[in-house]
């Protein structure tokens, strides 16, 4: 079936015993056996996607996590906490003393923060590589994992992903990625190569902004390890989250959809702006990542990043403060508009001139886009004097 049909009847399993559309939320704590072989079978982990105890899922994350792997082309998915608890399994999971990880030089803010940090002191080295490094070379006989974000974050430049998933590959490591921005609509990760699929659900795949969670797909076996991590550490999803991202699944591709229609028109009308100097968009065939992002893409719904002409902070303050349609908060993929300053993590020690370049992150929600054009122009006539 097409992935539009499947996102409408996919995880729809437990609706039929409720004779309802949407399948029940179930919330439990303890889980009832009908016999010893039975609980004995569940604690096991002999039986995949069943109930054993709460904190490992009800019968409503089992569901969500059932449709994802499916949406995904692959074999398995768990439900975290949030879109960061996905990566720290992950990364969790592959690091420890003598191990060595690579990691894309554009990943996340607080993916970096995890792995100089928390991974630093477990005994893992961490070290990160270019988005257009060939990594090869850099592949070691410790080496656990690579692990990459695409498009980076903020930056949003583009990497060779098929290149990556070869030469890690070939001395069998295992290679991770930061999917939120693709989602499963626009992204096929694991077709590419990828063995483990990662996803803020926070975001585009609910949509509704009021939900923090986290998915990883992958095949059973490459999802292994990171399962054993989150049932030590307890990190997994509750059923209200997953239940509430199940509803947002039914209309993620018309959706996205609506807004990657309205980010072109944004992104192309912020070219012609003086006061832009650029718009970092991999989407636009003038973006140096367009070539990427066109062969391993099926589409963009943002957001995306535009860097200012230089300005003081009091005329900075005055766009961003200007705004009408756009909140400025941290996140995206709501049906909401949002703006924030972006300031990438492995950038954030280098000290600037007061008139300088800004980056200024970009979420283009489901808001008319001349609406949207208009207030953009309304806060940039206000950065004159």
């Amino acid at each position: 079936m097409h992935i539009d049909t499947q996102l409408i009847h996919l995880g729809r399993e437990t609706s039929s015993a409720a004779n309802s559309v949407s399948p029940p939320l179930v919330r439990t704590s303890t889980t009832l056996f009908p016999s010893l072989q039975a609980y004995k079978q569940a604690q096991q982990g002999q039986v995949f996607n069943a109930p054993r105890y709460g904190r490992s899922g009800t019968a409503t994350t089992f569901e969500l996590q059932r449709a994802m792997a499916t949406l995904a082309g692959t074999e398995s998915c768990i439900a975290t906490g949030s879109g960061l608890s996905a990566i720290t399994a992950v990364l969790g999971a592959h690091g420890g003393a003598g191990k060595h990880i690579l990691v894309s030089n554009g990943v996340y803010g607080p993916t970096r923060v995890f792995c100089d940090r928390e991974l630093a002191a477990s005994g893992t080295e961490v070290e990160y590589f270019a988005q257009d490094a060939d990594i090869a070379p850099l592949v070691r006989k410790n080496t656990s994992l690579v692990f990459i974000e695409t498009p980076a974050s903020l930056t949003m430049e583009m990497l060779d992903v098929r290149a990556i998933c070869v030469a890690a590959h070939a001395s069998h490591v295992p290679v991770a990625c930061d999917s939120t921005w693709g989602t499963p609509i626009y992204f096929d990760a694991h077709a590419l190569g990828i063995d483990i699929s990662i996803h803020a659900a926070t975001k585009f795949i609910n949509g509704h902004s009021d939900v923090m969670l986290g998915l990883m797909t992958g095949a059973e076996r490459a999802l292994a390890v990171v399962r054993s991590h989150c049932d030590r550490n307890g990190t997994h999803a509750s059923p209200d989250a997953c239940w509430l991202a199940l509803r947002g699944l039914r209309t993620l591709a018309v959706r996205l959809e609506r807004h990657q229609r309205s980010a072109m028109v944004v992104a192309c009308w912020l070219q012609g702006q003086d006061s832009v100097q650029r718009v970092m968009f991999p989407a636009l065939s003038s973006d140096p990542g367009h070539g990427f992002w066109k062969a391993q893409f099926s589409g963009a719904a943002g957001p995306f990043t535009i860097e200012m002409q230089p300005c003081h902070e009091d005329a900075f303050a005055r766009f961003i403060d200007g705004l009408a349609l756009f909140g400025l908060g941290t996140s995206w993929g709501g049906f909401e508009s949002l703006v924030m300053p972006a300031v990438p993590h492995h950038l954030r020690a280098l000290a600037g001139p007061a008139d300088s370049p800004r980056l200024v992150r970009l979420h283009i929600g489901l808001e008319s886009a001349d609406d949207l054009c208009n207030d953009l122009a309304c806060a940039l006539s206000r950065m004159r004097p």
